[in-house]
């Protein structure tokens, strides 16, 4: 199955990578066509801009056509002048037009253009000149002219004198008046002012006029031959104009004829592209299509496999879960008994003993302890997994810790020739804060081994602090077997031992290096084997140590408290051992004692012992704090002479006045502390003011804490042993309480469920349990139905098997 699911991934990857690799070609191609088709662009464009300049050359060609014809017709040396301007701007912009062009038959035709243009310059320049010929014929017209007007000035006469239209008339008419004309002319009598002579005069115009006529008829005959090459020239003229407007249209046809071209492959490349794009649309399609039904499948598969893993893995927490109450159960389970072995193991090594019953002996307690470490080990591991192990944030003494710890230690195996050495910088002996008991037991583990596969030689701690990092480095070398090379990484694996001998000389379970990897990591800090060879092993701890600039400061009893009144005997009846246990405690360092857990017995006892105070539960089974007093007040012996009776209740539904009533002297509500209790009963013996009380429930400093400790350690002024045993038998007897709470409420009896939640409460209010004594405190205060109720115990009975797991971790 895992190695179907590493498939998915690849398949999704490749999946991927297909379709990237399709849109990377589809793009390169898409580019490629795209700067063919921008150069296609270009090149109309190019040509665009061509065909605008031929047609810009065809509006100057016209346009120096018409001034040509107009310099011809005008014979004008301004038009000229605009002319040879016009066709030397025209001349320009066809050598731009060259620059331009790529073809060298379109650039051979517009040289031929330049060279028709000039052609045609020289044309109009000698139309120019025969026109300026014209004009002197022009001329000897106007001499002709004016030698007639002479004529006639002179009295002759002329065929207009005789007719109206001489040209109407014949030539036979004409000829016959022209003769009478003549003379009629020579017979006209001279003028007496002209010196000439009529003969002379006449003689003179004759001359002058065949002159003219010769002349006239020689410029008429020039006219002719110039109006042929006139006319020639203007042939030639139109010829060239015809020639340019060709040339000029054949670059024209040219640069249009390459425009559609690219016009067309323009729309091919057009059509290739939008091809392209069609079949890569289509293949993506299909691909993506594809792709989706592979992942689709392989994603229902996906999910089927991620719901068997979260089968196996719902199978697998609840194998874990089962394997953690087993542990915890099969441990809780073990412990009774195993105490109770290693007390009679105890009680049997101190009678009197064979040396064969001593050996049997001995070997009991070497298995109870082992199987006792055993369990507390299972119990630890199974809770750092479980993320179940909660951690103290108290102020506490570094350097006291370690010293304690190795010298205990160098007790128990002082029968080895060890000498240790315990080297610690001063830095450390203000106090820090952490969890000094969770240290302990890392501390414990790894001194412990130490002593173990050390024989003789030596154990040196040495502790030092780096004030820049604030860390603290606790290094435990030894002189002793050291560890195997190949073993070294395996010294921090659960159930692992360097080799199969150790177990067999040494014993061990193999998880004590492992449980203090995981509690050190817990602290923040860590734990690594440093060096390791024949001749010992060296352990070091770094520790991120934050100091108590403000140690907490616990209410203690005072040093230099002693009571003012001496030798006086006070009995105590209370139903909770527990409770009774830790008043006694208190109370037996400073007077005599005598406890009672049943009131009936005490008041047999009472009628014959005497007495100076009487401290009693409220709250107990047949006889309660209040008949005991009334039957102790009927009594009146010898005994009983109305000493001070103080009540220690947990109930808050009492005034006072009921207790002062009924003959209490004062009021001890639960829980209450060493010093409250000392200074109440001092005060009534010494009949001063009684001290306040705080009635309210303590709760744990961090709130995350089931329980603390704090008030028990006080009761029993920091004494291990009497604080487990204290602990050790309040597990017993609530074990016990919540078996018969159970069939209290199994079998509906209300009274009996109030009776055993007021016994359970006070012990848990000392602990500051403060959610298991509220629960408890509503159970005998209110009532509830059936169903509440049977809710109500699931959920205590939860709450108290936690609790109790946790107490048995710090036992």
């Amino acid at each position: 199955m895992g190695h179907k699911n590493s498939n998915i991934p690849v398949k999704v990857f490749v999946s991927y990578m297909i379709l990237a690799s399709l849109v990377a070609s589809v793009g390169w191609i898409l580019y490629t066509e795209n700067m063919d088709y921008s150069k296609i662009e270009n090149k109309i464009a190019f040509e665009k801009n061509k065909v605008l300049k031929v047609s810009q050359l065809f509006s100057n060609v016209y346009k120096t056509e018409s001034l040509a014809r107009k310099t011809i017709q005008s014979n004008s040396e301004t038009d000229y002048k605009e002319y040879i301007q016009e066709t030397n701007s025209l001349q320009k912009r066809i050598g731009i037009l060259k620059k331009s062009l790529s073809s060298e038959y379109q650039i051979k035709l517009l040289d031929s253009v330049m060279v028709l243009l000039t052609e045609k310059t020289q044309n109009i320049k000698h139309l120019k000149a025969i026109k300026s010929k014209t004009s002197d014929e022009a001329s000897v017209n106007e001499a002709i002219e004016e030698l007639t007007q002479l004529e006639l000035s002179l009295s002759k006469l002329k065929l207009q004198d005789f007719t109206r239209d001489p040209e109407k008339l014949n030539s036979h008419q004409r000829n016959v008046l022209q003769n009478y004309i003549d003379y009629l002319n020579q017979n006209i009598p001279d003028d007496p002012s002209n010196t000439l002579t009529k003969k002379e005069t006449d003689s003179i115009l004759a001359a002058s006029k065949r002159l003219l006529s010769k002349v006239k008829l020689e410029t008429e005959k020039k006219k002719e031959s110039l109006s042929i090459q006139e006319s020639k020239l203007l042939t030639n003229e139109l010829l060239i104009s015809d020639q340019l407007r060709k040339v000029l249209r054949v670059i024209e046809q040219e640069i249009l004829t390459a425009s559609v071209k690219n016009n067309n492959e323009k729309e091919k490349s057009l059509k290739k592209i939008n091809q392209i794009v069609t079949y890569a649309a289509i293949l993506g399609l299909l691909l993506t299509i594809v792709f989706s039904i592979l992942i689709a499948s392989d994603f229902s598969k996906t999910q089927s496999y991620k719901k068997q893993l979260e089968i196996a893995n719902f199978k697998t927490q609840n194998l874990l879960k089962s394997r953690e109450q087993l542990i915890s159960t099969v441990s809780h389970d073990l412990k009774t008994p195993l105490s109770t072995i290693m007390g009679y193991a105890e009680l049997l090594g101190n009678s009197t003993l064979t040396s064969k019953q001593s050996y049997f002996t001995n070997n009991i307690k070497n298995s109870s302890d082992y199987i006792s470490r055993l369990v507390q080990d299972l119990l630890d591991f199974s809770q750092i997994e479980a993320g179940k192990i909660n951690l103290e944030k108290k102020s506490f003494s570094l350097a006291q810790t370690i010293q304690e710890v190795a010298t205990n230690l160098q007790s128990v195996y002082s029968q080895k020739n060890i000498e240790l050495l315990i080297s610690i910088d001063e830095k450390l002996q203000k106090p820090i804060i952490g969890d000094a008991f969770r240290l302990k037991q890392v501390l414990i583990n790894i001194i412990g081994n130490a002593y173990k596969f050390t024989e003789e030689g030596f154990i040196k701690i040495t502790v030092l602090f780096d004030s820049k990092s604030q860390k603290a480095y606790i290094t435990i070398e030894d002189s002793g077997i050291g560890i195997e090379k190949e073993s070294q990484n395996l010294v921090f694996e659960e159930f692992a031992q360097a080799n199969e001998t150790i177990e067999k000389k040494y014993g061990g379970t193999g998880l004590g290096l492992a449980i203090s990897k995981k509690i050190i990591t817990l602290l923040g800090g860590d734990l690594y084997l440093k060096s390791s060879s024949k001749k010992g092993s060296c352990f070091e701890i770094v520790l991120a140590v934050t100091f108590d600039e403000q140690p907490e400061i616990k209410e203690k009893i005072p040093a230099s408290f002693a009571p003012s009144q001496l030798n006086k005997t006070i009995v105590v009846v209370d139903d909770d051992s527990d409770l009774l246990q830790l008043t006694t405690e208190v109370l037996k360092e400073f007077y005599t004692v005598i406890s009672f857990s049943n009131a009936e017995h005490a008041l047999q006892s009472l009628t014959s012992e005497p007495f100076d105070m009487l401290i009693t539960d409220i709250q107990m089974p047949v006889t309660d704090g209040f008949e005991l007093l009334k039957k102790l007040q009927k009594k009146k012996n010898k005994s009983y002479r109305e000493q001070p009776v103080i009540a220690v209740t947990g109930r808050t539904d009492l005034a006072e006045e009921i207790y002062k009533k009924a003959g209490f002297t004062a009021i001890l509500k639960k829980p209450f502390t060493p010093a409250i209790l000392l200074q109440t009963i001092d005060a009534i013996f010494n009949k001063a003011a009684l001290p306040v009380q705080e009635n309210e429930i303590k709760k744990p400093k961090n709130e995350n804490e089931l329980f603390s400790l704090d008030s028990l350690k006080l009761f029993l002024k920091e004494d291990n042993e009497a604080i487990k045993t204290v602990l050790q038998s309040f597990i017993t007897s609530t074990n016990s309480n919540l078996f018969m709470l159970e069939n209290s409420i199994k079998t509906i009896d209300y009274e009996r469920i109030k009776q055993v939640s007021h016994k359970m409460a006070p012990m848990f209010k000392q602990i500051e349990a403060t959610e298991i004594a509220g629960i408890l405190n509503n159970l005998e205060s209110k009532d509830y139905s059936d169903a509440e109720l049977q809710a109500i115990y699931l959920d205590i009975k939860s709450k108290i098997k936690t609790l109790l797991q946790d107490l048995e971790k710090v036992i």
